[in-house]
């Protein structure tokens, strides 16, 4: 089983999609997402893989990231919000994945990403974002 699951990493990975991912970000985020790439396969939806960074000397409980797929007009096509890896150490960083399958996505879309949510960790108490007009903007300036 172990050899199948490396066999489909591999596979993923060497297809993997020169397609440009925008990151974006409140000003206060207590986590930066970097080496955000789109992965694609001969079948299925892409693979957003992504890079989660803790911005603070506090352990995150958990946060959510958002991916916005833009057209090449810059009309927002979906927008897909899923919880990224859980327990994020202070100063640490992890690797997550989000599966865009929100809608199609063509090559001349754009894709921008960012955290929209976190919890740090023994507090009910949320930290958000609005990022959809950051991400409109980001999307305009990168359109053909």
């Amino acid at each position: 089983m172990a050899l199948v699951s490396v066999f489909l990493s591999l596979m993923l990975v060497a297809t993997s999609a020169d397609k440009h991912v925008v990151v974006v970000a409140a000003a206060d985020s207590p986590v930066r997402l970097d080496r955000a790439t789109i992965l694609t396969a001969a079948e299925g939806p892409p693979v957003l893989y992504f890079a989660a960074i803790n911005l603070t000397d506090d352990q995150l409980e958990q946060f959510t990231v958002i991916a916005f797929v833009f057209d090449a007009d810059g009309t927002l096509k979906a927008r897909q919000t899923a919880p990224a890896r859980r327990t994020l150490d202070a100063r640490s960083t992890k690797y997550s994945a989000i599966v865009l399958d929100g809608s199609a996505i063509a090559a001349t879309d754009v894709i921008v990403v960012g955290v929209n949510q976190a919890q740090r960790a023994g507090s009910e108490t949320w930290w958000r974002a609005d990022l959809q007009a950051a991400a409109a903007g980001a999307a305009r300036q990168k359109s053909p």
